[in-house]
């Protein structure tokens, strides 16, 4: 078994204080992600979607975050996946975006639900042709014995829509996951970690406190 055990990465970050601290934690997110996409960090939209369906037994996926507001947070699936059926069973979600460049991480709890049909299709619509077609030959989550089946189906895809736009598909579309719970780490020496939490009260403000790390 390889030792890992010498492995560690100082944290050399300022750290973060509560007057660096947003009162919305919407705003305190845009911050962050903005400052992430400034740094060139890989894919800084790319976040892991934590589900538990009535079987109990979380699942872990990577997904693409497309848009977001003080609504909340906005990806798109298929609905006959894996995740799809596991929210269907249990709305609710966890989601963690790690920025490890900026030494930063922001989890996210709450609840999720699908978007409307008519802002599903705005967003397809806008997506390169590859990825329309995309959505049509993959049945996700379903066993598939080679890549060469998808190859061929999307082909046969390309062919059939070859004369007009590809239409919108009924069996996918957007989740948005609506936070009631946000956390704010930031890596500190020593592992002194900084950790803040907004947390949704019953008169929808958001409490804010710092978590030992």
């Amino acid at each position: 078994m390889p030792d890992l055990s010498q492995m560690r990465q100082e944290y050399v970050s300022k750290g973060l204080d509560r007057n660096d601290l947003e009162e919305n934690p919407f705003k305190q997110f845009e911050k962050w992600f903005k400052q992430a996409l400034e740094a060139q960090l890989i894919e800084p939209n790319a976040f892991t979607l934590c589900t538990v369906g009535k079987d109990l037994k979380p699942t872990q996926r990577t997904v693409l975050l497309k848009m977001y507001d003080e609504k909340g947070f906005v990806f798109f699936s298929n609905y006959n996946s894996k995740k799809s059926k596991h929210i269907d069973e249990n709305p609710n979600i966890s989601a963690h975006f790690a920025w490890l460049g900026l030494e930063r991480q922001v989890r996210i709890e709450g609840t999720i639900k699908k978007i409307s049909k008519a802002a599903s299709m705005k967003y397809f619509l806008s997506r390169p042709k590859g990825s329309q077609l995309g959505a049509w030959v993959s049945h996700q989550s379903q066993v598939v014995n080679s890549r060469s089946i998808l190859e061929t189906k999307f082909d046969e895809m390309r062919k059939k829509f070859s004369n007009g736009e590809i239409p919108f598909p009924s069996f996918w579309g957007g989740y948005q996951i609506v936070p009631t719970y946000f956390e704010f780490w930031q890596g500190g020496l020593n592992r002194l970690h900084d950790r803040f939490v907004y947390e949704l009260k019953d008169d929808n403000s958001w409490e804010i406190y710092r978590l030992e790390p």
